[in-house]
């Protein structure tokens, strides 16, 4: 399983359970040491996912939306209509990050909830180099949505235009 997959899996047990997880109990249910998880919250919290530590163990605190981590893949000249796709399906794209072998996650919040949005970003961008290219154009997006079916529908969209790693 790539950390990838296992980070968007924590994130939708910590959304869709009703009491706390133990990070023994997500260890075990990944079949890795607690420590990994330990380091997989650490890394979502990075990433700005509103995760709480309790007493008991790990909670999200998101008011209703659902949260996810998609890994993308793609030339600069897909940018607008990468994010586009998201917006346009039911999605809001937090943040851009990259995991950078030297310099580890570089993240930039985005916030873009709309094609204006959108047009704001890529036109503010044109003077910049796109973080994705310190990382051969791999790159994740952190994005928020109101139902699982959302997801899933933005996901696929990526995949058919080959965005998705």
């Amino acid at each position: 399983m790539k950390i990838s997959d296992r980070q968007n899996q924590i994130i939708k047990i910590l959304q869709e359970e009703e009491h706390s997880q133990s990070g023994s109990a997500l260890a075990q249910r990944f079949g890795v040491s607690r420590q990994i998880i330990v380091k997989d919250i650490g890394v979502l919290k990075a990433f700005g996912i509103n995760i709480i530590s309790t007493n008991r163990g790990y909670k999200i605190d998101d008011e209703g939306s659902l949260t996810y981590i998609l890994e993308s893949h793609h030339e600069d000249k897909d940018i607008r209509d990468e994010l586009n796709t998201i917006v346009d399906n039911g999605g809001i794209v937090v943040d851009v990050f990259i995991n950078h072998p030297v310099y580890g996650v570089i993240k930039k919040d985005l916030d873009i909830h709309s094609r204006s949005g959108v047009t704001n970003f890529v036109k503010n961008m044109t003077t910049s180099i796109p973080l994705k290219n310190l990382t051969e154009d791999i790159h994740y997006h952190t994005i928020k949505v109101k139902s699982e079916e959302d997801f899933e529908r933005i996901k696929k969209a990526l995949a058919d235009k080959g965005y998705l790693n």
